[in-house]
């Protein structure tokens, strides 16, 4: 498979995404303490980028079916589907922080944005990952090191999930490998494109 303008698309998508996505976890993380809000146009610029990101993480699933489905349509669907549920979330996500930066009191929208965040990027996110990067480790449309690398960081991150559901939040870190990774991805798409089968 030549370069084309879908790995190149895909590849801008994912950078978007991270970007957007880190962005709005540095506004958080400063400006959210407990259930206290800081400041509200910071976190209207946050719920802004996480939109940006539900747009992204949908388009990255849209564009990607078409390569996917050459060696699985089912896995290719699933991945689709999981991208578009994420994207979903997010935008819900968006929304409720949003309306969270605008109301006083907001201890329910505020749980609602933890819950929403959480399944959207720990389990939906882990989940589309791990579908991409078996279809790109068994397909070899990419180098098996970055899929590989790509499947080990999404467990990352689903273990992530798990362990937060108990409330254990000493592996946060682990999310890092797979942020590079889909930089590294990203850039390899813009660069070379899918491999052929």
């Amino acid at each position: 498979m030549k370069k084309d303008k879908t790995s190149i698309i895909v590849g801008i998508l994912y950078i978007i995404a991270t970007v957007a996505f880190s962005i709005a976890m540095i506004i958080l993380d400063q400006k959210l303490k407990g259930n206290l809000i800081t400041s509200q146009s910071s976190i209207i610029i946050a719920s802004v980028l996480i939109l940006i990101d539900a747009v992204a993480v949908t388009g990255i699933g849209l564009f990607l079916y078409k390569v996917l489905k050459k060696y699985s349509k089912s896995l290719a669907l699933s991945f689709t589907c999981a991208r578009v549920l994420e994207g979903t979330i997010f935008a819900a996500n968006a929304i409720i922080l949003f309306m969270l930066a605008t109301t006083v009191g907001a201890n329910t929208l505020f749980s609602a944005y933890n819950w929403t965040f959480l399944v959207g990027y720990g389990l939906v996110f882990a989940i589309s990952a791990l579908i991409l990067n078996w279809v790109l480790f068994k397909s070899r449309f990419v180098p098996r090191w970055l899929s590989g690398w790509g499947f080990i960081s999404a467990i990352f991150v689903l273990a992530n999930f798990l362990l937060q559901i108990f409330g254990i939040f000493m592996f946060e870190f682990l999310d890092f490998s797979i942020a590079i990774q889909e930089m590294v991805f990203a850039g390899f798409l813009i660069i070379k494109g899918f491999k052929a089968r």
